[in-house]
């Protein structure tokens, strides 16, 4: 039970980082919204489309390597620090060289020709080139302090990082313009180069919150020490290959459903209907921040506890632990649907009936995110048995559903399609993961109390919002039932948690 309350306690840190960490995020886009104009706003969207894929690509699934490498005792722990350093530096140096070599025509692809804004693009793609190099460079020292259980101080140098974007973004959006304005002290210096409302002043204000990040983790970047093993780098590379290319299709599971809202729908409403379900998607972003807390707490844990013998038996409770929790939070988010829909909520009558009419999206939204932090959960069968080609099948699975199904179905259904098919395309891969990983990598997991819960919370969900038509006062009542049930059966695993 140590253990499990461990895990649970590094989880809670991560937890608070990242649902603080998104809430900076979330004060930003209203600020770009209503600062830049809708051309511009969608430069920045482009711009960090792209930074998605190619962040996975340069770091090269060597973080999950790391955990895996780092607690194989046969291994020097400060060769594997170094070799995975030393494998995503390399990544990093060939991908600076390829796009300044080629800079010139990658400003071209992504502005259309357009001449007019070229010596931008440039700026904008040195700029965010910069930003993912040092944030790669950066992710084996925060890899390292999960491993050593530095969640505390992970956590505050990831806030650090983002109050720090959050600033740098206030100066150049809004300080620098009422110094302008107001010809206030050194006014006449700002205006010789100041351009209002220009998007590279957010990539620069990212350029500039990473390399003092950089500079924070000096402390553990200074560990590295060159120590090659070409034997042990090529190990990790053939380790880490299949991860880089799972990871990859997983942006694309994340990403690519509103790309095709865009594109198979009618000019005249498809910039609507993805602004539809991608409002009515941010309330379904509630569960994923426990599912990305949970993601950075078991990482290192699952790979720190491989040795135990007991090792199965603490990965089916802490797979009862979590199907439980995000049970709990799927009800308790739909009984109270109609209050986070305000959430969402438009800047007139008109707008706001337009967002709410997506809340259909929400329940199959949660279900897919459910599903997909199960998945992550019994991934760790194929990390630890360094099977990891059965992420690249199983994301891959689920990348040729995703369009298959978007393709077939957005004509027709819109983004409820989409909704249905981010769902079944995340259960796939749970139901794969689970078939496959039992065949090669038996965890003795309590399938029939895992199932209990999940069908429960399913018809809870379903009475709440279709029976009742998400009545408040019924839904909580149901939110209430669930918790009270749980509780009482869960009662002997409670004392012994909290002893």
């Amino acid at each position: 039970m140590s253990s499990a309350k461990k895990f649970a306690g590094q989880t809670a840190v991560y937890g608070i980082s990242t649902i603080i960490s998104r809430s900076f995020y979330f004060v930003l886009t209203p600020i770009y919204v209503g600062t830049l104009s809708a051309k511009v706003y969608g430069v920045f969207t482009k711009m960090y489309s792209w930074t998605a894929i190619l962040t996975a690509i340069i770091s090269f699934g060597m973080e999950t390597t790391f955990f895996r490498y780092i607690n194989k005792n046969e291994h020097d722990k400060e060769m594997v620090y170094c070799n995975t350093f030393l494998g995503i530096a390399l990544t990093c140096a060939i991908f600076l060289l390829t796009v300044f070599t080629f800079i010139g025509n990658i400003a071209l692809w992504l502005n259309g020709n357009n001449m007019e804004s070229y010596s931008d693009y440039v700026y904008y793609i040195r700029c965010l080139s910069l930003v993912l190099v040092i944030d790669a460079l950066c992710a084996i020292p925060f890899a390292y302090m999960r491993t050593v259980n530095k969640a505390i101080r992970y956590s505050m140098v990831k806030i650090f990082n983002i109050v720090l974007v959050v600033s740098l973004n206030m100066v150049f959006l809004f300080v620098i313009p009422y110094f302008i304005k107001n010809k206030l002290w050194g006014y006449e210096n700002l205006i010789t180069w100041y351009r209002p409302h220009w998007v590279g002043y957010i990539f620069l204000a990212n350029i500039i919150a990473s390399i003092i990040t950089f500079l924070v983790l000096v402390p553990e970047i200074l560990k590295f020490r060159f120590k090659f093993d070409g034997r042990i780098f090529i190990e990790m590379v053939k380790y880490s290959w299949p991860i880089l290319i799972a990871n990859v299709s997983y942006i694309i599971n994340e990403n690519l459903d509103k790309i095709m809202l865009g594109k198979l729908l009618p000019s005249n409403i498809s910039e609507q209907e993805v602004g539809i379900y991608g409002a009515c998607a941010k309330i379904a972003l509630f569960l994923s921040l426990f599912v990305q807390a949970f993601r950075l707490g078991a990482e290192p844990f699952f790979f720190s506890q491989a040795q135990n013998k007991n090792s199965g038996e603490t990965y089916a409770k802490i797979m009862d632990y979590f199907i439980i929790v995000v049970s709990i939070i799927c009800v308790g988010i739909v009984a109270n649907v109609d209050i986070l829909k305000y959430f969402i909520k438009g800047h007139d009558t008109v707008q706001q009936n337009l967002y709410w009419s997506g809340l259909g999206v929400v329940p199959l939204l949660l279900f897919g995110y459910m599903s997909l932090g199960i998945y992550m959960n019994l991934s760790v069968w194929f990390k630890l048995s360094d099977q990891t080609q059965y992420g690249l099948y199983i994301s891959g699975i689920a990348a040729i559903i995703t369009i298959i199904l978007n393709v077939i179905f957005i004509p027709k259904y819109s983004y409820m399609a989409s909704a249905w098919v981010s769902f079944i395309a995340y259960a796939v891969m749970m139901i794969l993961a689970f078939l496959w990983g039992q065949k090669n990598y038996p965890i003795p997991y309590n399938i029939k109390k895992n199932l209990a819960y999940i069908i429960a919370s399913v018809v809870i969900i379903f009475l709440s919002f279709v029976v009742f038509k998400r009545n408040l006062i019924i839904g909580n009542g149901l939110f209430l039932l669930f918790i009270g049930v749980t509780v009482y059966f869960e009662k002997t695993t409670l004392k012994r948690f909290f002893k």
